[in-house]
């Protein structure tokens, strides 16, 4: 099965734009976690669960780890 995957960042990271990108078909959002600070984040998962239960259909959230 294939899956649509979208980065957040600041062109993308505003309920309304992730709201547009479900719509669109995005089935995970990717979140680097080497960037933006946890606040940032944690909204973002807010947002994206929020649309979630708008859009009556699961996201998933995958969390791109900083390397070593």
């Amino acid at each position: 099965m294939t899956k649509i995957i979208a980065t957040l960042g600041p062109a993308t990271g505003r309920k309304p734009q992730i709201r547009s990108l479900v719509g669109a078909g995005v089935d995970v959002f990717r979140l680097n976690l080497s960037h933006g600070d946890h606040g940032v984040l944690r909204q973002w998962i807010r947002w994206i669960r929020e649309v979630e239960q708008e859009r009556d259909r699961f996201v998933g959230i995958l969390l791109d780890l900083q390397g070593p």
